[in-house]
């Protein structure tokens, strides 16, 4: 019996798998075992048409396949390769114990790239379980990003066997190339990003209290709610807030790059963070993930590190509202079905937007609302108090005028952004404002006795809860960051209670 390391996905981890084959003297027969989805199954007659292209003949045996542990589902075309290299090679003396095989077969022996292998091979070198790994050549590009690996890529099933058997000519790749992107540089990490704005803040006219309570979101990663009259400038300002979101790190970024292939796309490794905007009509399943047997991935989860847009939000039903709470107190949605139980990360900016009435006229000086005080109350009471208690700044939107002039660009936007991060780190923070932990606050977020007490002050008058308090103090910090002060003042106090619900 011959074995060689191979591994499946386990929700958004991988687990090791030993691919073992047994030669029997039996009728001549070839099965897999260790259930094997339809995936698996079917390489069967893949692996033989391969086979027979490097002029194979298979002995007269029984081909037993054992995917161990037996007990977890596998799935994934990356097992045809393991198993034809240890049914070739079964005639060799070859350890194959230092080396992990991935890759799909073709009829003719070429190998072929898969979807789930970048994530495979992502969540083991993050664990450290994988150094040497055969992989198929057109995989190279995207694989050689995950640093730590020693790569062997191979073109056919034919060059895959001559890595094992003329190990002195074999191919190698380090991994870990780096990014040609700019970068900034604290504590020994990179943190890239790019200066492309193709959605510019400067297109909006008017509206400087918005632009402000971006550019704070932004800085800190802080949930926020747009509400004003329709044409407005809410989407406008949601879908220009990713191009000014804080670096991204090596480890964010091929954390992103793992999102996109299981999602299905082509990972580009740009310092972009991710965008996710779900329309009202989704099904819960599809934003938080689900399926009726395998926890499947959604768009909270698929935002992790990103931003998450709820456009006209009192429309979505409300249990998603409601299961929003989750993810954005604790970063993490659990998801459980009968097969699976998977943790998902969910730490991403929350944007939401929302008219002040159904009709949307509310607010305006020029148009009748026709909305009954009933229709209103029923609207506004969509949001939770719960809800609300969990979004840090909550921003009116005023009427479009004439007069409305654009101001401030996203580039410069972007310099506060990145001017603020270096602060943030350079102070030992671990997180960015937004998500710093309880204890976090107390070390952080520290007043002097004035602003102590107009915060006792706003506690009594607006009745805060203690995690109204907390997201006061964390907007506070950012607003003191921005103006480069060393503890929260007054003003920067003053400033972030106006952003508070009422």
């Amino acid at each position: 019996m011959k074995q060689v390391g191979c591994a499946t996905l386990d929700g958004f981890d991988a687990r090791e798998v030993d691919v073992e084959v047994a030669f029997v003297r039996a009728l001549p027969s070839f099965s897999i075992v260790g259930l094997a989805q339809t995936s698996i199954q079917e390489s069967r007659e893949r692996i033989k048409s391969a086979l027979s292209a490097i002029d194979f003949k298979f002995p007269p045996q029984k081909v037993t396949v054992n995917l161990s542990p037996s007990d977890l589902r596998k799935e994934g075309s990356h097992f045809d390769l393991p198993i034809a290299l240890l049914i070739a090679l079964q005639k060799s003396d070859i350890d194959f114990s230092e080396y992990m095989v991935f890759g799909e077969l073709g009829l003719d022996g070429r190998l072929k790239d898969s979807s789930t292998l970048f994530a495979i091979l992502l969540s083991l070198a993050r664990e450290k379980k994988i150094g040497k790994v055969v992989i198929p050549e057109e995989s190279l590009p995207k694989i050689s990003k995950i640093p730590g690996l020693e790569i062997y890529p191979a073109a056919t099933l034919q060059e895959a066997i001559d890595i094992f058997t003329d190990t002195q000519n074999a191919r190698k790749v380090l991994s870990g190339a780096s990014l040609s992107y700019p970068h900034i540089t604290i504590d020994g990490t990179d943190y890239y990003y790019t200066r492309s704005f193709p959605l510019d803040f400067y297109d909006i006219k008017g509206q400087e209290s918005a632009k402000r309570a971006s550019l704070i979101a932004a800085c800190g990663m802080h949930n926020i709610l747009f509400e004003g009259s329709p044409g407005c400038g809410k989407s406008m300002s949601a879908k220009r807030l990713p191009y000014i979101l804080p670096p991204m790190s090596l480890d964010e970024i091929l954390e992103k790059a793992k999102l996109d292939a299981l999602e299905g796309k082509e990972p580009d490794f740009k310092p972009q963070r991710n965008y996710r905007a779900p329309h009202h009509t989704a099904t819960r399943s599809s934003i938080f993930g689900g399926g009726s047997r395998d926890a499947k991935t959604g768009e909270v989860s698929l935002a992790n590190g990103g931003l998450l847009f709820f456009d006209e939000i009192p429309h979505f039903p409300k249990t998603i509202l409601e299961s929003l709470r989750e993810p954005l107190e604790d970063h993490h949605l659990l998801i459980s079905r009968v097969n699976s139980k998977i943790r998902y990360k969910t730490k991403f900016l929350f944007v939401a937007a929302m008219n002040p009435c159904p009709c949307g006229n509310l607010l305006s000086t020029t148009k009748e609302c026709r909305c009954s005080e009933l229709e209103i109350a029923r609207y506004k009471k969509r949001l939770s108090s719960p809800l609300l208690d969990r979004i840090d700044l909550y921003v009116q939107m005023a009427e479009i005028t004439p007069d409305d002039k654009p101001s401030i660009r996203s580039e410069e936007m972007f310099e506060t952004v990145l001017r603020v991060f270096k602060r943030q780190h350079n102070r030992g923070q671990s997180e960015l404002n937004g998500k710093l932990g309880d204890r976090e606050i107390g070390r952080y977020c520290t007043l002097d006795e004035a602003s102590q007490h107009i915060l006792d002050q706003a506690i009594m008058r607006f009745s805060l809860s203690q995690r109204a308090i907390n997201k006061t103090l964390k907007v506070a910090r950012t607003i003191a960051d921005i103006a480069d002060h060393e503890t929260i003042q007054k003003a920067d106090l003053i400033e972030a209670l106006q952003y508070r619900f009422r």
